[in-house]
């Protein structure tokens, strides 16, 4: 394979001292009347083949931090900095064609969202192969074996098939690693993930956690940014942990972890659902939240709120449920859901768990009349959605209602919130003057104020829309919730009040959950009884402690093995980094 000569920008390349090295670093949005300062003073150091992760809830800042070391903090911004040095350049005064260069060369981007960064129009070998060309890593005749050189690196499987497909055809952990490769495609000194395993499964999680692991074991430097901690355990030396644009506290990683000192930083660690955790409140009482977070409602005492000793009476069961689709093409059939059984009691929790593709999400879709199952039968309140007519089967819908995992592109983005909650009392045609208290009522119970209720869901944060959902299901006093990955997307402080909030609503009005979800760490937390699914089939079924703590199928035993965990004595393996890496 022959490479290209290096540009003069390769030669000007410092190869001693820090690959970043930011001081005083300032964003500033907006006019200086109206001014909104997303950075404030951040300083911080990455050595050659460090791994450093900045941690913080969403508008902490740390993104705009990482975009302003690439030239991309945003459109109207305004970036000042002491010191902005980048792979041994100063880079305060660059001009778009210098910053086009860095970008892919020097600095590979890697962001969470790999099907809006991929371009749907284009195969996955033209979208490495733009890479390529644009900083002349190989000449034109090599290019077809580097792609696929890239993606057997990256782990993924049968490259030459999977380079000629489209981003839609891809599972979300084989386009996440397409667009690692992509990102690594001209050998970057530092590689800067935003996010990259937020929304993957567990599995999936681990596999491109140890991509990220082998890159670094390559000499490529890490600058990684996410809010689950454990990820941060498994991967960074050194964490920076940032709130209102400020980093409050920073230093190794084993130290912050294993002992913060910043209040921000414990508030963080507390809010991490886990074994120790269950039983408990995640978010602090209103009075011991950092200034800017909003309290969870009801939050006066740590306890959670006890769970009825009764197992109460079945409000969902699902009989034997068969589900299969033809495959495009004709290329056979998929059984999507293969003989499923599951059972539901009042004001209890069932949580269901696998990886992508396992059956749950269309398992979700027929307990809620969405799918009709090819065989078998789910009984709401022991009438089954196939023998009622379709009056009756109106009335049952609302006996079971759904919270998604994006409220935003399941709102009408031109409703209010107010309309938004009221819709299904619209339905049962509730008097107006009824329906607007009943919203205010609602808005109290998600602890939302009342003047939401003329906003529209984009002005709104992650949080707010979230309790917007969970109100909205409400409205119309169903027995059963279906929650599918209703906190995946939140920082883990919002998750830890939309936690708690579901546990306040479950408490007081003795809703029953169907709790879909890839973080295990929540569904210990928030679930009374498990099932495990795979391919299709409830490969395990239980009580949550048995499923975690005594877990008999091999499939339950690797999604459990692949959990980064917070415990000591992985921070105490990594007590040994030198701290001088980086700061």
């Amino acid at each position: 394979m022959t490479a290209v000569h290096p540009t003069a920008l390769d030669r000007a390349v410092t190869t001693a001292g820090p690959l970043v090295e930011v001081r005083d670093l300032r964003v500033t949005f907006g006019s200086a009347r109206h001014a909104v300062h997303a950075v404030r003073g951040v300083s911080l150091r990455v050595e050659r083949g460090a791994a450093v992760a900045i941690v913080g809830e969403s508008g902490s800042g740390k993104s705009v931090t990482v975009r302003s070391l690439v030239g991309l903090p945003g459109r109207g911004a305004q970036v000042d900095a002491e010191r902005l040095d980048v792979d041994g350049n100063d880079v305060r005064r660059w001009t778009d064609r210098q910053w086009r260069h860095l970008r892919g060369r020097r600095v590979g981007f890697v962001l969470q969202d790999a099907l809006g960064s991929l371009d749907p129009g284009r195969t996955v070998r033209a979208e490495i192969t733009e890479s390529l060309r644009a900083h002349h890593v190989v000449r034109r005749e090599h290019e077809r074996e580097r792609v696929i050189r890239l993606l057997r690196d990256v782990g993924v499987p049968q490259p030459e098939a999977r380079a000629a497909q489209y981003p839609h055809q891809l599972s979300g952990g084989l386009r996440q690693r397409a667009l690692i490769a992509s990102a690594i495609a001209a050998d970057p000194a530092l590689l800067i993930a935003d996010e990259p395993t937020t929304a993957l499964d567990v599995t999936v999680q681990a596999q491109i956690l140890e991509l990220l692991a082998q890159r670094r074991a390559d000499g490529t430097a890490l600058l990684l940014i996410s809010h689950d901690l454990a990820v941060v355990a498994q991967v960074a030396d050194h964490v920076l942990v940032m709130k209102d644009g400020e980093v409050v506290e920073s230093g190794p990683t084993a130290r912050i972890l294993a002992d913060p000192q910043h209040p921000y930083t414990r508030q963080l660690l507390a809010a991490v659902p886990a074994a120790h955790a269950r039983g408990t409140r995640l978010s602090p009482p209103a009075q011991d939240v950092p200034a800017g977070v909003p309290p969870t409602p009801k939050a006066a005492a740590v306890p959670a709120a006890p769970r009825p000793a009764d197992p109460g009476e079945i409000v969902l069961r699902a009989d034997h449920l068969v589900k299969t689709y033809r495959l495009p093409g004709g290329h056979g059939e998929l059984r999507a859901v293969d003989d499923v059984s599951l059972t539901l009691r009042a004001g209890r929790t069932l949580g269901i768990v696998g990886e992508s593709g396992s059956g749950k999400s269309t398992t979700a879709r027929i307990l809620l009349d969405l799918e009709r199952a090819d065989q078998g039968s789910v009984e709401i309140e022991g009438l089954r959605w196939t023998d009622v007519d379709e009056r009756t089967r109106r009335t049952l819908r609302r006996r079971i209602q759904v919270v998604y995992q994006d409220p935003l592109s399941s709102f009408d983005p031109r409703y209010t919130v107010g309309r938004i909650i009221g819709e299904p009392l619209e339905v049962t045609r509730t008097p107006r003057a009824e329906r607007r208290a009943r919203v205010r009522e609602l808005l109290d119970q998600v602890g939302l104020h009342s003047t939401v209720v003329e906003r529209r869901p984009w002005q709104l944060s992650g949080g707010q829309r979230q309790r917007v959902a969970i109100a909205r299901a409400l409205a119309p006093s169903p027995r059963v919730i279906v929650c599918d990955e209703p906190v995946s997307a939140l920082d883990v402080s919002i998750q830890a009040q939309v936690l708690d909030l579901l546990a306040d609503l479950q408490a007081e009005l003795g809703v029953a959950y169907v709790f879909i979800s890839h973080h295990l760490g929540v569904i210990h937390h928030v679930s009374d009884h498990v099932a495990v699914m795979k391919d299709g089939i409830v490969v395990e079924s239980g009580d949550v402690e048995q499923i975690f703590d005594r877990p008999a199928h091999a499939y339950t035993k690797a999604l459990l093995a692949a959990v980064p965990t917070l415990d000591g004595a992985a921070l105490r393996s990594r007590e040994s980094v030198p701290k001088e890496r980086a700061s």
